[in-house]
């Protein structure tokens, strides 16, 4: 039976059962139909080509079912990645294409179209990248112009990967017709080029470094510029600071400020920006060295620290340039150092960086480096304090948070207020919309003990003792049209503990409750169409409570592509399909909430934060800092101590008996009163020592519990009890019937 009959015959032919087998998990073969005798033919299992080609027909004319049974079943014989590209290139490759990116459009074929499409482009790029493909191609250079041209073709398909092999053919001097086909060849790779021919440059000898110059002062990319500028710089050959001087006018540079052309782009690098990024779309990126013995070597790195490792690369040159010159400039260091930590988080879980190996996961052969944090600290609270700055600006939570680490372990109360950049980053974090960073921002503030007030001192003390009451508290906004959506969204979050905010359709009209809202912790938005998802994302980010925050677009099979691409890299945005189920959209809030600010905050985490923030109010307190006057958390400790438990009641009980009001000591005295044992031994003890920094300010009702203590107490707490009386200083009346043993 053939393809053909299967397409236009009864619904029972084989094509038709095969495909039910499929989906029912069993190999698809067709079963052909009995001769005259009876007798029935062999089944005959459907080529991988026969496959490929029904998937394709049935997501042509909308047979989901289907194609998705004919997909299964070619994926589940697991082709190779070259074998699967000569699949399709034995057929029409542009029709492929089409239709595999509309079935990615459909929820149930997205996956297999979208494996397909990531098989097919691996093999032909396996093939285009094959070393001995790629030295067939550059020796066919110089072959029939037919040739010439297809070998052109395929070298300019590997890009940076052909480098290695155009490099040595380039320097080959035995070839001189090849070495000239090649350098048109590397002129026209372009952008992909610079890197790797600039990194040979620097360590070649004079005569190949002014060839290099040459050539690449011809490929109309100013990535190469710090590198013509720091040879020009550092050799003694004059023509090779000829050739490098000569290739940095022909691209608009100069040579007076090397280091600076390197920060520039370490920058780019940092902002991870597409025109230095080779292979957009691909898990791997490529880092380059040279090598004298080796030559010119790559090495693969994942793609989601290839941007970090570049950037500090370039600082590095930066400061060895600046180095040289008198010293190495802050912001270079900071640049460093924040491009450090942003490689701890963006590492793969147990991914080993060949740019960085670390401890406990290092290379064969290669030094182990020391932990971000390391260099965080030990550049010091001025360089921490610009990395945070940078964090504020670009909303980058989790490196907001690691430079604010940074900050509180070096940090002093000369250096809060103003840096080299006349800013107060540590300031400004008070006011960034997200709950760890504020907190950990007061709490560095409280840390450094300031000896003068400075603007949003007031914020810091009620943001530590909103701790005790509001740090596992997680909010999240759902925008949109449709009541129906909104409610089984809310449904959804409300589930992982989220108090989600009454329905909105835009930022603007949820202004009301966002000003009564602390924080928010993710922000949902059903839509239809990526101009509507754009305004939402443009309103989210430009709103001073919600530039952090996680955005989850849902919205329809149309735009999901689409929507999915534009954000790719940012984050902070996720992009799904709308209608997903509860459990899918409760994986996704939860791996994106993680991801953009490091997840809920647990409640060990927010026991953690109770902790520091009530010490830190101790210090404050004990200390009497005129700055951060600790007795601006009186109404929140007090709220919070009757609920308090263990060491945490009489921590709070301890900043409360510091602080002199008359209601922070009363409320010490009834924790005292209401406690027993050990417990309210210590309580009473706090109470008293109320007493004799402030006298006596406590109620008559609890004057006579008190005298009961003293009497009818166990011998701790009786003792501890009649301590109390004396620091308050009680009249003879109320110490006499204890004297007597009498009511």
């Amino acid at each position: 039976m053939s393809n053909r009959f299967a397409r236009q015959g009864s619904p029972m032919s084989g094509l038709f059962i095969a495909a039910l087998l499929a989906a029912s998990g069993m190999n698809v073969s067709i079963a052909h139909a009995q001769d005259e005798s009876g007798a029935v033919a062999s089944d005959r299992k459907m080529t991988d080509a026969e496959l490929l080609a029904d998937f394709l027909h049935y997501v042509r004319i909308d047979r989901t079912d289907l194609a998705a049974a004919m997909g299964s079943e070619l994926l589940s014989r697991s082709p190779s990645a070259t074998d699967f590209a000569k699949l399709v290139e034995t057929g029409d490759v542009e029709r492929f294409d089409s239709t595999a990116r509309r079935a990615q459009k459909v929820r149930d074929l997205e996956e297999t179209a979208t494996k397909m499409l990531k098989l097919y482009e691996e093999g032909r790029l396996a093939r285009a990248r094959d070393p001995e493909e790629l030295q067939r191609n550059i020796d066919a250079l110089t072959g029939t112009l037919r040739g010439k041209l297809l070998a052109k073709s395929r070298i300019l398909s590997a890009g940076e990967y052909a480098a290695p092999a155009l490099l040595n053919a380039l320097l080959d001097r035995t070839n001189p017709a090849r070495a000239a086909e090649v350098q048109r060849v590397v002129i026209e790779m372009g952008r992909q080029a610079v890197v790797p021919f600039c990194t040979a440059m620097m360590e070649l000898p004079p005569q190949q470094q002014e060839l290099l110059a040459n050539v690449i002062g011809q490929i109309p990319y100013r990535t190469s510029l710090p590198f013509l500028a720091e040879v020009a710089e550092t050799t003694s050959n004059d023509a090779v600071k000829a050739a490098c001087e000569r290739a940095i006018t022909r691209l608009g540079g100069t040579t007076t400020d090397t280091a600076g052309m390197y920060m520039q782009l370490a920058e780019g690098y940092y902002a991870e920006k597409n025109e230095l990024t080779s292979f957009v779309a691909e898990e791997h990126q490529l880092l380059w060295n040279f090598n004298p013995g080796a030559g010119l070597m790559m090495t693969a790195i994942r793609t989601p620290v290839f941007h970090e490792a570049m950037a500090m690369r370039c600082a590095e040159r930066a400061m060895a340039v600046q180095g040289r010159s008198g010293g190495v400039a802050a912001d270079t260091v900071a640049l460093w150092v924040a491009s450090n930590f942003s490689r701890e988080i963006d590492t793969p879980d147990g991914y080993v960086n060949p740019a960085y190996p670390v401890e406990g996961a290092a290379l064969p052969d290669a030094t182990p480096r020391r932990a971000a944090s390391y260099f965080g600290v030990a550049a010091g609270p001025e360089v921490a304090q610009m990395v945070l700055a940078r964090a504020i600006d670009t909303r980058d939570t989790q490196l907001a948070r690691l430079a604010l680490a940074a900050v509180q372990a070096t940090i002093g109360n000369s250096a809060i207020v103003g840096n080299s950049g006349g800013r107060a980053p540590l300031v400004e974090a008070l006011s960034y919309p997200n709950r760890r960073v504020q907190f950990d921002a007061a709490l560095a503030l409280a840390g450094a003990q300031p000896a003068s007030a400075f603007g949003g001192c007031e914020r810091v003390v009620p943001l530590l003792a909103s701790t005790l009451t509001e740090s596992s508290v997680q909010t999240a906004a759902v925008l949109s049209d449709d009541a129906e959506s909104y409610q089984g969204i809310r449904t959804a979050l409300e589930s992982m503990g989220y108090r989600v905010l009454a329905q909105g359709r835009s930022v603007s009209e949820m202004e009301g409750m966002l000003a009564e809202t602390g924080n928010v912790e993710l922000v949902v938005s059903v839509l239809s169409t990526p101009d509507k998802a754009a305004g939402v994302v443009d309103q989210v980010r430009n709103h001073v409570r919600l530039s952090a925050t996680p955005i989850l677009l849902l919205t329809g099979q149309d735009s999901y592509i689409d929507l999915g691409r534009r954000y790719a890299t940012d984050h902070s945005i996720m992009v799904r399909q709308v209608g997903l189920p509860a459990e899918t959209l409760l994986r996704a809030s939860y791996e994106l909430v993680e991801a953009a600010s490091g997840g809920a905050i647990s409640s060990e985490e927010a026991d953690s934060y109770k902790t520091r923030a009530v010490a830190a109010l101790r210090d404050l307190a004990v200390s009497g800092n005129a700055v951060l006057n600790a007795a601006d958390s009186a109404a929140t400790l007090i709220q919070a101590l009757p609920d308090a438990t263990g060491a945490a009641k009489l921590n709070i009980a301890e900043v409360l008996s510091r602080i002199g009001q008359d209601r922070a000591q009363r409320a010490v005295m009834d924790a005292a009163l209401e406690a027993s044992g050990d417990e309210q031994v210590a309580l009473l003890g706090l109470a008293s020592g109320s007493a004799k920094r402030f006298g006596n300010m406590i109620e008559e009702r609890q004057v006579k519990n008190l005298v009961t203590l003293a009497r009818d107490g166990g011998d701790a707490e009786s003792t501890a009890a009649a301590a109390l009386m004396g620091a308050l200083g009680l009249p003879n009346t109320e110490l006499m019937p204890l004297i007597t043993g009498t009511k």
